[in-house]
């Protein structure tokens, strides 16, 4: 069976640590053309790789049958839009969109076309994520009562040359809610299904800022209360993650190790990828139908983001909606607008 034919659509942090080490280790895809309009890094660890310079001529390879749009947050609709429209499947980076409008047009140009269409939610393959999803699934905490999640950076100032700090206009969004709340929210989505409501506080705590730098989020469920939150002046770490249950509580320290090792230019494919070590391991303290108490450290699966493409590829050869699918994805944005909409009108958002 033949490679996917892949193409990058640049090769900034999101392709050269999170789209082309797995790219270039998988047997069923081959990293055919990345484009980069003026450099040639990509060629210096891929040497076999064809450097497009312009997304145009991309697009124009006949040969491509997947596309990767990992290009700036304000560009995602339209360049998966014209991907589409040139008849190439297409992953696009998270956030998928900035409006909930954009997402649906492209899910219906999608199935028009009978095309992939899929989103790169990669932190539904954290180690920490997938063993609180396990903690809960199992049961042993009894009945969960609540789930907080925090995502802690510390960067006072202002980071120049980068889109990610320049407002983008009216139309479109840029900030650290679209940024990692779109993956925070789909992972408690993941856990919990989609809200009733939404409550939100996203402010610029920083001087000068022009994008959000804080969000406290609040989903809102029957019985369970669910809280994300995230920011760029919090330099003394929190729980990454904790939930408590009927029977018990988890409480979990430490990021994920993968963008890490990722960004240090570790190879995916060598042995015990995305292990933790031992002192980032999460806490349980629960009690058993029995009435035998423990306490102590449980192991931290092993991260695996090469898990997504493994779908993708199953999901391109087998005519099924890959587990990132857009449309499952597209709630996600909903989610973002309606906590916007919270702050603005300072009330809570029934969905």
């Amino acid at each position: 069976m033949k490679p996917i034919q892949t193409g990058l659509a640049s090769y900034g942090m999101s392709g050269s640590v999170f789209h082309a080490p797995f790219l270039d280790v998988h047997p069923m895809f081959e990293l055919r053309t990345i484009v980069e309009r003026t450099k040639n890094k990509a060629r210096e660890r891929y040497p076999y790789v064809r450097i497009a310079r312009s997304y145009d001529e991309l697009l124009a390879d006949s040969d491509i049958q997947l596309v990767v749009v990992n290009t700036p947050d304000v560009t995602h609709y339209e360049f998966a839009r014209r991907a589409l429209l040139a008849g190439k499947h297409v992953i696009v980076e998270k956030p998928f969109v900035s409006e909930v409008s954009e997402g649906e047009e492209l899910i219906s140009l999608a199935k028009e076309k009978r095309l992939m269409l899929a989103v790169y939610q990669n932190r539904r393959w954290d180690g920490d994520f997938l063993t609180v999803q396990e903690v809960i699934r199992s049961g042993i905490l009894g009945r969960v009562v609540e789930f907080q999640s925090a995502y802690q950076r510390y960067r006072n100032y202002i980071q120049e040359g980068t889109w990610k700090e320049k407002k983008a206009g009216s139309h479109h969004r840029i900030g650290l809610t679209y940024n990692l709340g779109s993956h925070m929210i789909d992972q408690a989505v993941r856990l919990f299904g989609l809200p009733q409501a939404v409550y939100a506080d996203i402010a610029k705590l920083r001087e000068g800022s022009e994008v959000d730098d804080y969000y406290h989020i609040q989903l809102i469920y029957p019985s369970v209360k669910v809280s994300l939150r995230a920011g760029y002046l919090m330099r003394e770490e929190t729980p990454r993650y904790y939930v408590h249950g009927t029977k018990g509580s988890f409480v979990k320290y430490g990021l994920d190790p993968q963008e890490e090792l990722l960004k240090a230019g570790i190879s995916p494919a060598l042995p015990g990828w995305g292990t933790e070590k031992e002192t980032d391991w999460g806490i349980l303290n629960t009690e058993t139908e029995g009435g035998l108490h423990f306490r102590g450290k449980i192991e931290t699966l092993r991260g695996n983001y090469a898990a997504f493409y493994d779908d993708i590829c199953d999901a391109f050869r087998n005519h099924r909606p890959a587990a990132t699918d857009a449309s499952g994805v597209l709630p996600v944005i909903r989610l973002i607008e309606a906590a916007f909409q919270s702050v603005q009108e300072r009330r809570v958002v029934s969905l």
